[in-house]
């Protein structure tokens, strides 16, 4: 049973819930859930002086600051300003144009809908939460679902989405009465964004303040750059007045699907296109020891490069060899409309289809060169791996008329993935898009379009430019390359660059560690490198043997488990070096500076310290966390240098040529034990003309 517990001195009510599931054995279940409706939740507008009184309070007694503004922009349809309350369908859409730094702000996400985008779709219930966190954005999320005036409890044979949709419009119309009381001259109106038709006709009836998508966009300020960003795809199904013709063939059921891979019939995996011929691709499953091959359009059937889909294998007179030539969309298609070459399977019974597995079973267990191979169809996609693509608009596919003005019309963008196939967009910008990389979205692939179609996203700048190239490569790669939040730069220590080791040991950031700041510790990295993660000693015991020591930077000590930027680095995985720039994993703080084993400065580290014979054999070794302080930092070739200078008698010196004379001899052994050399520029290090290789090991 979930509940929200009651305020002191606050109105509540209880209200229940009754869900119906069914159970792993077929069994009905009634799930009944008690909520707690309260009246102290508040709007969070700053015109609202009675909620700012009956808001909820911390236990130091202070209120959270309220997060729409108290005067919101205004349009040509609402000059007096207003707030913004999208359905889900419209965040599914367009959150892209949510995320414009221009437009949309003072949004309202109501509990239902942030609930109903989580179920559907948690790229963007992600992307959405993040602009939550946006101070400059002032998104607000609204739990109706718990408020007294804004609950909606579901009635008889009403739907889940029908009940959600009539919240939406039930906690629309409580903002513009619950305002309506304030006493402020201009009270802005609370507006409900959506894309469904129903629910706008709905609205219109109640007298609910409503506005589609494309109407509210049209009446902004940056209004054609903002329109190529709303999904091509819905104005298209909205405006369709015929029959389509179909060009693909239509995709099985989950249900059939998924009865069909249980008995064996149809395989699961994920479709993969080859680098080389955009018209052939293949799937690896779990039946076959090799992978099945996938060619021609109307077999790939409108899959994309890392689709997870559902093939039947073809019969053995359509089996075919791999291609070996190169085949590249943009070299062999033109802005041409879609064919109607649909190719219709031959329809088999069971038995026959069963037969053909044991018939691939055979042919994958010979030399299958120069013989035909076992082939498949895509017959249904269980999970679309769709994403931003960066590319450049086809120059052929851009008419003279919109070279000259601003007209609306079909612009094809090639991909910079070649395993990705053209992307259809409708733009007003054609002219303005020519010769530039720009990021554009799939949102659909019908049965009737030969391409599959999505809307722009934003421009990255001119071809062959090093900003537009570069951030091109980051987009396409995966990789996060935006400043650090503000929540993960709260992590840091709020001295910033004057963050010390304490000087007490008393400190609790001594605890656990090894005074070890009295060694002769020093670092070898390239030129240049400013994150030192590692540094080293050695010297003589007296019995005879070495102590050799290597320290690793401890991080842990600002990264704490779970915390934002522990999560954050999670995401990034690495620090990412480009030729002019590096993205960081961690802030410049961290890496550059207080978990840099910099020479000088007393740095935390975890430490690993070894004793070796004469022979460089393991005696010891003992593992713990500790303080050092490094006594330089040596580039490989100043290193080198020192080394090979026999008036340099000092202790560092000697502790970097007694670390030369182990590592030699701890080469020789994984040398004579088979080991295979493979060098490095990083750590190849030239030294006595050998070359000696370092292996660092964290």
């Amino acid at each position: 049973m979930t509940s929200l517990k009651r305020s002191v001195n606050t109105e509540s009510s209880l209200s229940s819930k009754v869900y119906v599931r069914s159970t792993k054995s077929g069994k009905v279940q009634k799930i009944v859930r008690e909520v707690y409706l309260r009246q102290d939740i508040p709007c969070s507008s700053r015109l609202c002086s009675k909620c700012l009184v009956s808001a909820p309070r911390s236990a130091a007694g202070i209120v959270a600051p309220f997060v729409l503004a108290d005067k919101p922009a205004g349009t040509k349809a609402f000059p007096q300003g207003h707030y913004l309350v999208p359905d889900t369908n419209a965040l599914l859409n367009a959150m892209d144009l949510f995320e414009q730094g221009s437009a949309f702000f003072d949004v309202i996400i109501l509990q239902t809908v942030l609930e109903e985008l989580r179920n559907r779709s948690l790229p963007l219930y992600n992307r959405l939460i993040g602009l939550t966190k946006s101070q400059e954005k002032r998104f607000y999320v609204f739990f109706n679902e718990f408020r007294l005036e804004t609950y909606v409890k579901r009635e008889p044979d009403e739907t889940i989405n029908d009940r959600n949709d009539r919240a939406v419009r039930h906690a629309v119309k409580w903002y513009n009465d619950h305002l309506g009381q304030t006493t402020s001259k201009d009270i802005p109106v609370t507006v409900m964004l959506s894309d469904d038709r129903g629910n706008l006709e709905k609205a219109k009836q109640d007298s609910i303040p409503a506005i589609r998508l494309r109407d509210y966009v049209s009446g902004l300020k940056d209004a054609e750059r903002l329109l190529d960003m709303i999904a091509e795809s819905q104005e298209r199904v909205a405006s369709r007045d015929k029959k389509p013709e179909f060009l693909y063939p239509e995709y099985f059921s989950l249900s059939k699907m998924m009865t069909g891979v249980k008995s064996g019939i149809l395989h699961q995996g994920i479709y993969n296109v080859s680098p080389y011929n955009y018209l052939e691709g293949s799937i690896k499953v779990p039946a076959f020891p090799k992978p099945l091959l996938i060619l021609g359009r109307d077999n790939i059937n409108r899959s994309v490069d890392g689709d997870v889909v559902v093939v039947e294998v073809l019969p053995q007179d359509q089996w075919k060899e791999p291609s070996t030539k190169i085949i590249e969309e943009e070299a062999i298609t033109k802005n041409e409309n879609a064919d109607n070459d649909d190719d219709a399977a031959d329809i088999v019974t069971d038995k026959e289809r069963r037969a053909l597995q044991e018939q691939v079973k055979k042919t994958q267990g010979l030399t299958t060169e120069g013989r035909p191979q076992p082939t498949a169809k895509v017959v249904g996609v269980i999970k679309r791996n769709w994403r931003q693509y960066v590319g450049h608009v086809d120059p052929s596919s851009v008419s003279s008329t919109a070279k000259q003005g601003r007209k609306q019309e079909s612009v094809f963008l090639i991909p910079m993935d070649k395993k990705i196939p053209k992307i259809r967009i409708r733009t007003r910008q054609a002219s303005e898009l020519l010769g530039k990389r720009i990021l554009v979205t799939i949102d659909s692939w019908d049965r009737e379009s030969r391409h599959p179609v999505g809307h722009f996203v934003r421009s990255l700048g001119e071809l062959e430019t090093k900003a537009a190239e570069t951030e091109a490569l980051l987009l396409e790669y995966d990789v996060q390359y935006r400043p650090f939040p503000k929540t993960v730069l709260d992590c840091l220590p709020k001295e910033g660059h004057d963050w010390k080791v304490p000087a007490s040991t008393d400190d609790p950031g001594w605890k656990d560690r090894q005074d070890l700041r009295g060694l002769l510790i020093c670092s070898i990295d390239p030129v240049g490198c400013q994150d030192i993660d590692d540094a080293l000693h050695a010297r003589p015991l007296p019995n005879g043997n070495f102590e050799v020591g290597v320290h690793i930077a401890d991080v842990s000590h600002f990264v704490k488990p779970a915390n934002a930027m522990d999560t954050e680095a999670s995401i990034r995985g690495t620090t990412v070096y480009l030729v002019d720039k590096r993205i960081d994993m961690l802030p410049m703080l961290l890496g550059t500076d207080l978990c840099s084993l910099k020479p000088y400065v007393e740095r935390y580290a975890f430490s690993v310290l070894w004793e070796l014979n004469s022979s460089a054999d393991i005696v010891d070794v003992r593992f713990t966390k500790s303080v050092i302080k490094s006594r330089e930092a040596f580039s490989y070739e100043q290193a080198q240098l020192r080394i090979d200078d026999e008036s340099q008698q000092d202790d560092l010196t000697n502790s970097m040529r007694t670390l030369l004379m182990l590592s030699k001899k701890l080469k020789q052994k994984r040398m004579d034990a088979g080991a295979l050399s493979l060098s490095s520029p990083e750590v190849k290090v030239q030294m006595e003309s050998e070359t000696v290789y370092v292996t660092r090991q964290h």
